[in-house]
């Protein structure tokens, strides 16, 4: 058995193709997984539980499915996601993990995160990233009412975007010397994390040590993955689209 590790699938509703692939997925090569993780960004948006859950109503009862079958599911926060909260997790099934998450994975010890902890050269996503880690402000920004969650979402939206042309592409991307310093941290010898959206195989060396770092595949046309961990090491599982 493998444990399944998915991250930036970017999901506006239920009525997408990449929410009936999940969907999919869920109800089947899920069920032979030994546990599923979600690091981050399974929601291009969620505006708190209240609002939010309604809009995804069949890919929650989805992971709810597969969680009665006895399959752990795990679920961290992303910076598009980072409202979700305790309704979520009771409505799935699923555990909120803390971003990052330290494990010992087929003897390997694993840190897991959803990615924008290592993006340090990017100041002003690291502001950010200082807010909505803070469960205070969490719980403040979801005391304000429906209309004005939804505003505030659609004009981050926005903001989000334009920033990122000015951006230069590298500043939104990992920061190798915060990899390695937090891997030393945690001891560990495998990475995995999203949120880059350059899904990819790399290594750096920690006190003479070579140690992976696996970027997960984010969802995008001709793009559905996951990666797929066992004692024997990893493997990119590409899942094929449903017909529209």
């Amino acid at each position: 058995m493998a444990t399944h590790f998915l991250a930036d699938l970017h999901l506006n509703d239920d009525h997408e193709p990449f929410a009936r692939l999940l969907q999919q997925y869920l109800g089947g090569a899920a069920r032979a997984a030994e546990a599923v993780y979600v690091l981050g960004d399974l929601f291009e948006v969620w505006i708190g539980d209240d609002g939010s859950l309604p809009r995804h109503r069949a890919t929650i009862d989805a992971f709810a499915a597969l969680a009665a079958t006895g399959t752990p599911l795990y679920f961290m926060r992303g910076n598009r996601d980072f409202a979700v909260g305790s309704a979520f997790e009771h409505a799935t099934g699923m555990q909120i993990l803390d971003d990052p998450h330290a494990m010992n994975l087929y003897g390997t010890t694993t840190l897991l995160s959803h990615g924008d902890i290592f993006c340090t050269d990017d100041i002003e996503h690291q502001k950010f990233r200082r807010n909505y880690m803070d469960p205070q402000w969490r719980a403040q920004k979801l005391r304000w009412p429906l209309w004005a969650r939804q505003g505030v979402a659609a004009w981050a939206r926005r903001k989000s975007k334009n920033g990122k042309r000015r951006k230069p592409r590298d500043i939104m991307d990992v920061n190798n010397d915060t990899v390695t310093k937090l891997m030393a941290e945690y001891g560990a010898r495998l990475l995995i994390h999203g949120h880059t959206h350059r899904p990819t195989t790399h290594s750096h060396v920690i006190d003479g040590q070579t140690v992976r770092r696996v970027v997960l595949p984010d969802w995008r046309p001709g793009q559905t993955g996951l990666l797929a961990v066992t004692g024997a090491g990893c493997e990119t599982l590409w899942l094929q689209a449903p017909a529209v």
